[in-house]
């Protein structure tokens, strides 16, 4: 058994990435997309009460604390390719990006094989992980996340690409959406 090069520990930020098996595409509309993207702010939480999966059928009195809970990860940034994603996690509980990835591919992997009458496994191995060390590198790792689409020809401008952080930071806020934003975050990514 291959064990982790990169030690994934609290305050570290990391860049991690997994590909679909065999490269087969692993998002085919936006219904999919949408469902990674929630699983996401679902799994971010220490302990969520129940599976993502079984969410709309708890009373909602379980799931109010929910927000008040601790998470796992930051989400700094992410891109969702249609055969592979990328992240920049920070981790802020131990074991945090681990459990968040395998929580999230093994629910979103769950969804895909019903959803698409499919069986297996739908991403290949442990995902990478490479530690950011200085401002510089979550600069240019943040920048190679966002162009993604466009070098892969989706889009021409990181603007158009609806299935990553880039719209989320263009918006300024610092409220809403899948990614934690904070003005040195904003600061360095824009």
């Amino acid at each position: 058994m291959a064990y982790r090069q990169v030690i994934l520990a609290n305050g570290e930020i990391h860049h991690m990435i997994n590909r679909g098996v065999e490269q087969v595409s692993t998002f085919l509309d936006k219904r999919d997309y949408s469902r990674f993207l929630e699983t996401c702010t679902y799994y971010q939480k220490v302990n969520p009460p129940v599976r993502f999966s079984f969410k709309k059928r708890v009373p909602k009195k379980r799931l109010l604390n929910l927000g008040k809970q601790k998470n796992l990860i930051e989400i700094i940034c992410y891109c969702l390719m249609p055969n592979h994603f990328h992240f920049l996690l920070k981790q802020t509980e131990d074991d945090g990006i681990s459990s968040f990835v395998s929580k999230v591919t093994n629910s979103y992997t769950r969804y895909f094989n019903i959803r698409h009458r499919r069986k297996g496994h739908l991403f290949q191995g442990p995902f990478k992980a490479v530690r950011i060390a200085a401002d510089e590198q979550l600069i240019h790792v943040s920048r190679y996340i966002h162009l993604n689409p466009v070098v892969d020809y989706l889009v021409e401008d990181p603007k158009d690409y609806l299935f990553s952080s880039y719209q989320e930071y263009l918006s300024g806020g610092l409220n809403g959406g899948v990614v934690k934003k904070n003005r040195s975050y904003l600061i360095l990514i824009l």
